[in-house]
């Protein structure tokens, strides 16, 4: 179903983020609040690491040591259920290129065939959002190749529509943001949207293309870095048209190679408060394995 969203209404999605803000968690197991996360594993080559095992890993929660209760690879016949995003810039600056980067996206999408959904967002001064299930590939196309360039970039507004839409979704949750600036016309600030990001679960991987941005570049590519950092995504900025298809190929490799552990919290205080999650390899440092995830999470409070 679609629905387009004017960016002064994005808030109105977000209530159930709120709630999600309170506990983002997985609910692989019913009746227990077990902390879920979605772990990417990178070796000193730059590829993906899919052999680990559970106990590879050492958790702690606030300085505690958490017991591992759950643990999927990547491998597609166990992996965790995988709900893909899309965020696709079709402001008026991405009329040039708007053809190739459209080509590159499908292309990309084509190599997640158990995905089991994918959310479309499309923003330029408004926000149009639609999920398309598997069945509902086709469609999925002929709405990326239908979009035209217009007015300016809602980035942020995109992004808070996209998490609203996904809060309680179970399993895995990718975001990929495809964009060629900074945010021109969102109702919701910078600050309020890495809020969001930091009470989501979802693993963002940013794609700035921004070749004709000049003095502005730094910046940009600094926010689009920050978003990737909170959520154990990664940034990539290709420099040209041409290297969109690698990238994506890489994304798509680090998604298919993702781990989620989960465990339940020693602190079972349900208060809402912050808690810092460190998640470590037990392999020695000379391997210079990369590990990313988020940072933490927001314990549950009752209701």
């Amino acid at each position: 179903m679609t629905c387009p969203v004017r960016s002064a209404l994005v808030a109105s999605a977000l209530v159930g983020l709120y709630v999600l803000s309170a506990g983002a968690q997985f609910s692989y197991k019913t009746g227990i609040d077990v902390a879920g996360f979605t772990l990417t594993v990178i070796d000193r080559a730059g590829q993906t690491v899919t052999d680990l095992r559970a106990d590879d890993f050492e958790v702690r929660e606030d300085g505690v040591s958490q017991a591992v209760t759950y643990f999927i690879t990547g491998d597609a016949d166990t992996a965790a259920p995988l709900h893909l995003g899309l965020l696709f810039d079709t402001s008026e600056s991405m009329e040039r290129d708007l053809a190739f980067s459209r080509n590159a996206a499908i292309k990309f999408l084509k190599t997640f065939p158990n995905a089991v959904d994918f959310t479309l967002v499309e923003f330029s001064d408004d926000v149009r959002a639609a999920r398309f299930s598997q069945a509902e590939f086709p469609r999925l196309v002929e709405r990326i190749r239908s979009g035209k360039a217009k007015g300016r970039t809602s980035l942020y507004d995109a992004v808070s529509m996209y998490l609203g839409s996904a809060y309680d979704q179970t399993g895995r949750k990718v975001l990929v943001i495809f964009t060629d600036g900074d945010d021109t016309s969102s109702s919701r600030r910078w600050e309020e949207t890495l809020r969001l990001l930091r009470a989501s679960d979802v693993t963002v991987y940013p794609m700035g293309f921004m070749t004709n941005r000049g003095a502005a570049r730094l910046l940009l590519q600094s926010k689009l870095m920050e978003i990737a950092r909170l959520t154990g995504g990664r940034a990539v900025f290709p420099s040209s048209m041409k290297e969109l298809d690698p990238m994506y190929a890489a994304i798509a490799a680090e998604i298919h190679g993702q781990y989620v552990l989960g465990y339940v919290p020693t602190n079972g205080t349900r208060d809402g408060k912050w808690r810092k999650v460190e998640i470590k390899l037990k392999r020695p440092p000379s391997e210079k394995l990369q590990l990313r995830t988020r940072e933490g999470y927001f314990a549950p409070v009752n209701r």
